[in-house]
């Protein structure tokens, strides 16, 4: 089996492809990159050019960006389930929110924490528009739960979750009763505990 060694800090987003990893129960090397360190060294530049976490190497494949970490992720290990089949009609809903959470969530969130204005002018250019228009929509997905492709855990809520947990946790996202039970229904999990405990360590 290829290599596989993971690029992070716990300060990061990588913790959200740490609690992916231990879905997949995959071994993996661990490289902590260390900010105004090593993270711009030459050595690293060569694996992620804008000299960010996190980032995977996987054999000779190099993939960074989370969404994209968890995606590639649950393709290469398929037995645990965290994409729909690709034959699935689901798989359009697995999508559909991995891609919500890195586009239109991810802008309306940044927006509502540096009091961007989005107004009539600009809102057709914006990629989340109002960010009232975000969030209902995220809660509508949510709300037939418990996942988004409905009984199936999968890399999308991994994802998803973590995000709403950030921003709620930042006073970015109302911490509406749909988004609390969803982040605590996905972060019981023991993939989730056990990701949280490694990085917490780290910290320490």
């Amino acid at each position: 089996m290829a290599k596989l060694t993971f690029y992070t800090n716990p300060y990061s987003r990588g913790r959200i492809v740490r609690w992916m990893l231990e879905e997949t129960g995959a071994a993996y090397d661990l490289e902590i990159m260390n900010f105004g360190g090593n993270i711009k060294s030459p050595a690293y530049l060569a694996i992620n050019p804008m000299g960010k976490v996190p980032a995977i190497k996987h054999g000779a494949t190099v993939v960074t960006e989370v969404v994209a970490i968890c995606a590639y992720l649950a393709d290469q290990f398929p037995e645990n389930k965290l994409a729909p089949a690709l034959d699935s009609m689901l798989r359009g809903s697995y999508y559909r929110w991995l891609f919500f959470a890195a586009g239109p969530l991810e802008m309306a969130m940044t927006a509502e924490a540096y009091n961007w204005d989005i107004n009539e002018k600009n809102v057709q250019s914006v990629g989340c528009g109002y960010i009232s228009d975000t969030v209902n929509t995220l809660e509508m997905a949510l709300k037939n739960g418990p996942y988004v492709c409905g009984e199936q855990f999968t890399a999308a809520d991994l994802v998803l979750s973590s995000y709403i947990g950030w921003e709620i946790s930042q006073k970015n996202l109302e911490a509406r009763p749909v988004f609390v039970d969803y982040v605590s229904r996905c972060e019981a999990r023991p993939a989730a505990i056990r990701a949280g405990q490694l990085d917490d360590a780290l910290i320490k």
